[in-house]
């Protein structure tokens, strides 16, 4: 039952371990004029490591053509993680647009929209020392 608990953690590790060392790589070796600002924002592992999903965000650059572009270099990063990391089994990397960032930005302006017309506008009382 023990050794069943740790996997779980070790799996995560590995994740973790993969995001922070992608997030370096990608910064380091793609030019941002091609792919624009570049967040590593999650990464899920198959029980087996066979396959990662690698997700991000992006500023600045169209999201279908950074992830294009990431996907090609994906062989790249995954022979870099290879010599990084000290696992049996580095996973293949898919990368994924996360577009949970821009999800939350407009159900947060739906939001502020649906409230602003309710909400009381607050009175401006001028400041003066003649009221004491």
């Amino acid at each position: 039952m023990r050794q069943s608990a740790k996997k779980p953690q070790r799996g995560q590790r590995i994740a973790d371990q993969i995001q922070r060392d992608l997030a370096e790589m990608i910064q380091r070796e793609i030019p941002m004029s091609r792919a624009g600002l570049v967040t590593v924002s999650g990464v899920e592992i198959t029980p087996d490591y066979a396959h990662a999903k690698v997700y991000f965000t992006v500023l600045g650059a169209d999201p279908e053509a950074t992830a294009k572009l990431l996907n090609e270099k994906a062989g790249y990063f995954h022979s870099l993680l290879f010599k990084r990391l000290q696992i049996h089994t580095v996973p293949a990397l898919k990368f994924i647009h996360d577009a949970s960032v821009e999800k939350g930005f407009a159900i947060d302006k739906l939001i502020a929209d649906a409230v602003a017309p309710d909400a009381p506008k607050p009175k401006l009382r001028p400041e003066s020392d003649d009221e004491e």
